[in-house]
């Protein structure tokens, strides 16, 4: 089996990667491509699973390197001769299910973590859809990790029905933190690459609304917007009460030790960083995107409101912030909601049950362990 997504640093994708490797290097004999080093080599080596590092293959488009990414996914799979390629991400997706089909690897299966035509504009957002809508039929299975990612990718004809699946997005559930400490400023917490389509440029303009003595907040992550919002912090004026963290490894400790969790996005699939947030007790305040709202239930875990709308988001962001009542009731529901619907075992058993699945279809029933 040969398991690659575009990038291996700290991501949703990433995460979803890292959590499958335990059981698959159980079962199959697994190797591991991406680009760079991160977290999904650190996991792959911890396992004792083949890394293989990619050069060419990385996130804007390019003519030219896609072309050399997929000749390198190409040398890749020919080395490891796969029965099963599984890719997570776009243009991993995308290079990597031309390559497989070319090669004749029997089963090819993609994850979406959130379309990428939806997340894009312009130029690239119509290169995307068309991309996809070219490998849909040499897909064996596409995994949805939400059921609008599903309908979407439908609508745009970007997967087919009979061979897409809904499997959303899991976590240790059981293994979590738990928050419980309750201070008299509360600490509100956001996770997330500090690129698009995450949107922490609102988020501040909401925090920015709130009264100055009402919270702490702490955003946790890395990428390419970093020094414009640190310039928008200070602008702002939010120095003092907002921390810009950095990339951190205990995200589980710090969950465990804030008072509720914060997404401001454009476009998202099932973010893991929400499910996090509910299996650790917290109340999630989010913007209703892609398959948030699957997770969520607005007024019973959490609070959802429009996106890019700094002061929908500040008014949610308040009434939280202000009543501890409400906070532990919406973080005790949550959790409950993650350990019924999104814990980590069930999720693993259905993606073997379709790497089985596909197998036998695909005639390589002696194959299946």
């Amino acid at each position: 089996m040969l398991i690659v997504v575009t990038l291996a640093e700290v991501g949703g994708a990433q995460s979803y990667v890292m959590s499958l490797l335990p059981t698959l290097a159980e079962r199959f004999d697994v190797t591991v491509a991406a680009h760079g080093a991160g977290p999904v080599r650190e996991t792959a080596d911890a396992l004792g699973v083949r890394y293989v590092p990619l050069r060419h293959v990385r996130r804007p488009i390019n003519p030219w390197r896609d072309a050399l990414g997929l000749a390198e996914l190409s040398r890749v799979i020919r080395q490891v001769r796969p029965d099963v390629l599984h890719v997570s991400s776009s243009k991993a997706g995308v290079l990597g299910r031309l390559a497989a089909w070319a090669l004749r690897v029997p089963v090819r299966v993609f994850t979406v973590h959130g379309w990428a035509f939806a997340a894009a504009a312009g130029r690239s957002s119509l290169l995307y859809r068309w991309a996809d809508r070219l490998v849909s039929p040499l897909t064996s299975a596409t995994i949805c990790v939400s059921e609008l990612e599903r309908a979407s990718g439908l609508a745009a004809r970007t997967c087919a029905a009979e061979r897409t699946v809904v499997i959303p997005n899991a976590v240790d559930v059981r293994g979590a933190l738990r928050a419980s400490r309750q201070r008299s400023k509360p600490l509100l917490l956001a996770v997330g690459r500090l690129r698009p389509p995450k949107d922490f440029e609102t988020l501040l303009r909401a925090l920015a609304l709130l009264p100055e003595d009402s919270f702490e907040a702490a955003i946790v992550g890395d990428g390419p917007q970093r020094g414009e919002l640190a310039a928008l912090l200070a602008e702002l004026g939010l120095e003092d009460r907002v921390r810009l963290e950095g990339e951190r490894r205990d995200v589980p400790a710090l969950l465990a030790e804030a008072d509720a969790f914060v997404l401001s996005s454009r476009s998202e699939g099932l973010p893991v960083s929400v499910l996090e947030a509910m299996a650790a007790g917290l109340p999630v305040v989010a913007t209703a995107v892609g398959g948030v709202g699957e997770a969520v239930v607005d007024g019973e875990t959490g609070l959802l409101v429009r996106p890019a709308d700094p002061e929908a988001l500040a008014a949610a962001l308040a009434a939280v912030a202000a009543d501890p009542t409400l906070r532990r009731r919406l973080g005790a529901a949550g959790r409950a909601r993650a350990e019924a619907l999104f814990d980590l075992e069930g999720w693993r058993r259905a993606h073997v049950a379709l790497y089985l699945r596909e197998l036998e279809r695909a005639g390589r029933v002696g194959l299946v362990p």
